[in-house]
């Protein structure tokens, strides 16, 4: 016969899909009992609304019935007290029941790159979607922040419906293709413009820095809105280790003002760790390339910044036009997930692979040394 010790060994490895970890782990099991060969569990769901209640449902039962003996799976579904939601926030708050960014502890390893433009239209946020989208499919726990508050696109280029989860005061982000990902178009009607001036666009950064529950990440990416505004000054104060990729095309109007938009690191003492240079050419029929917007606008950002900074600043690549990539795009599927042979997606996951590889510095880091007067 089963034991109640099996079953909680099985439901142990339920996920839940918005949380990323056991159930048993995070208090949603709430009772589990035996009639014979007959399973009874009790699951508290974490909000009486939760979009992923039959799925939860279908893990647990299916989990359950594969312990030997169990010939039938009945599940009582309730709803978290108000007690253990507080309980639980606080669990994912690493004990701290208040709103915090995590991302600034001493001891977090999470690497953070803020993808910048000088002009819009240069594709960064087609960029941010497939680096994230790549890096996701490389096994990395990836988190991506739609900072272009006015201009967000990062929904509907990752195929995200619908709102993040309310647990009270804190969010549980919508995951698309491994990737957990938050938007102010999450919350606004289609059509409806956000009018909003530089303390508010502060405060919703810092919402969704804190409020959201990102968990433990390899790579925070934040697909910034063009130019050197309040957005990119907030990032810099409440991320003060984010290191920028700038973004730009080969053309000389583009790469112009990329240059100012890395430029600002003098200013916000932030690392620049490259420059990407999309729409790089055409590739036509016989294989020769088309420059539509010219050549070399990339490498010049990476020199011109070189110089200004102090330190070297590579161009990491470049990227391709490619009709495949504006229409996955389009589709909510990143190249790199539906195309990841074209010639696009090779450059896209080689950036976003140097990328993922590339250590976090000292900056913020607990050393583990205690001064010592003398």
């Amino acid at each position: 016969m089963p034991t109640e010790t099996q079953l909680r060994d099985a439901l142990s490895k339920v996920i839940d899909p918005e949380i990323r970890r056991p159930i048993t782990e995070i208090g949603m099991v709430r009772s589990v009992d035996l009639d014979g060969s007959i399973a009874l569990i009790g699951i508290d769901l974490t909000t009486a609304g939760c979009p992923m209640k039959e799925r939860i449902t279908d893990d647990v039962k299916g989990a359950a019935a594969k312990v030997s003996g169990v010939t039938e799976v009945r599940i009582e579904l309730g709803v978290m007290s108000e007690e253990q939601r507080l309980e639980l926030r606080s669990k994912l708050r690493g004990g701290k029941p208040e709103p915090v960014i995590q991302f600034t502890k001493p001891g977090n390893m999470t690497r953070i790159y803020a993808i910048a433009s000088g002009k819009g239209g240069v594709g960064k946020s087609t960029v941010t979607a497939n680096l994230a989208a790549a890096m996701a499919a490389d096994g990395l726990k990836v988190g991506v922040l739609d900072a272009d508050i006015f201009g967000f696109s990062i929904p509907g280029m990752l195929g995200v419906e619908g709102q993040p989860t309310r647990l009270d005061d804190m969010l549980l982000p919508p995951i698309a293709h491994e990737v957990k990902a938050v938007s102010i178009g999450m919350f606004v009607p289609e059509g409806q413009p956000v009018v909003w001036r530089g303390p508010m666009l502060h405060r919703a950064i810092e919402q969704f820095l804190a409020d959201v529950y990102w968990g433990d990440l390899d790579v925070l990416l934040l697909d910034l809105p063009p130019g050197t505004g309040d957005i990119a000054i907030s990032v810099a104060q409440l991320l003060p280790h984010a290191e920028l990729v700038v973004v730009t095309t080969p053309q000389s109007a583009a790469s112009g003002v990329a240059e100012r938009a890395g430029s600002i690191a003098t200013q916000t003492s932030q690392n620049v760790v490259g420059v990407i240079e999309n729409m790089s050419w055409l590739e036509q029929p016989d294989g020769s390339r088309l420059h539509l917007f010219g050549e070399g606008g990339g490498q010049i950002v990476a020199d011109r910044l070189s110089k200004t900074l102090g330190t070297s600043v590579p161009l990491l690549g470049q990227v391709p036009l490619d009709m495949i990539a504006r229409e996955a795009g389009d589709s909510g599927v990143p190249v790199v997930i539906s195309d990841p042979e074209s010639v696009a997606s090779q450059a896209l996951i080689g950036m976003a692979r140097t990328l993922g590889a590339r250590k976090r510095g000292l900056a913020g880091k607990s050393l583990g040394v205690t001064p010592v007067s003398r």
